[in-house]
């Protein structure tokens, strides 16, 4: 018996390296199928990469099937702290399961979480692209020149806010969160109020929310906005490994377009 520690801290007995394993999160399925396909038995509906990816699915990460997650019997089921309800961790754990429990709230989290999870309760090699993400992102952030707000829901209108993964994106591409001060983590605001804020770029990603060239711009007249891709904005997985060489690229054609 072996016992790890996950992001919080706490205990997560194994008997070895996990070889059937749930996940919870998104993101994380698409690290744990990149770099061991065979271990993941389940997954959330909205685990959508890798593309083709055929395992149990057991509903969604604020309101996981618990009685298909138990039936598959894993090793390990991973979840995170912000995307899924500390409720359905402590279910369960009662229910006999290992759950390991990341929190991700800047790029070095995600690569040390991802790197802890994969050769710590997984037993793998340090993957490719976690080594390229690492290399991709450990050049020095340019100087903040351009203040952004970056829409991610609306009705009721949500932007990124405070101690947030995408915020730290944001910050190592050059770019000031102008909701990046406050208090809250995703703050609701009023479209009204992002338009007060009159940021250089409003960026319109396509998920959580998909915003189009239809649904989106037209509620800030006068203002320059980018469509940029949700997932390398927000995800912390596989996607790292290219995704500050993208959205720069994307960034300077909407600064010059």
């Amino acid at each position: 018996m072996t016992i790890w520690r996950d992001d919080l801290g706490s205990p997560v007995e194994l008997n070895g390296p996990a070889r059937r394993v749930v996940s919870l999160v998104p993101s994380l399925t698409e690290a744990v199928a990149r770099s061991a396909p065979g271990l993941l038995v389940g997954a959330t509906d909205w685990c959508t990469h890798p593309a083709g990816l055929a395992v149990t699915r057991v509903r969604g990460t604020k309101n996981p099937e618990r009685a298909a997650i138990i039936a598959l019997a894993p090793d390990l089921v991973i979840a995170n702290r912000e995307e899924n309800r500390k409720l359905d961790v402590v279910r369960l754990r009662d229910a006999g399961l290992a759950v390991w429990v990341t929190v991700i709230e800047s790029v070095p989290d995600a690569l040390a979480s991802m790197r802890r999870l994969l050769t710590g309760p997984l037993g793998l090699a340090v993957p490719a692209w976690l080594a390229a993400a690492e290399q991709a992102w450990a050049e020095p952030a340019p100087a903040r020149s351009r203040r952004v707000a970056v829409p991610i829901w609306r009705d009721p209108w949500m932007v990124v806010g405070a101690r947030t993964f995408t915020g730290d994106v944001l910050a190592r591409l050059g770019l000031d969160n102008v909701f990046g001060a406050g208090p809250d983590r995703y703050p609701h605001v009023a479209a009204g109020q992002i338009r007060a804020a009159a940021p250089d770029l409003i960026l319109l990603p396509d998920e959580p929310y998909r915003f189009t060239p239809g649904d989106g711009p037209e509620a800030f007249p006068g203002a320059r906005c980018a469509f940029l891709d949700g997932r390398l904005l927000t995800w912390c997985g596989p996607s790292l490994a290219g995704a500050r060489r993208v959205l720069t690229r994307q960034l300077e054609e909407a600064l010059d377009g």
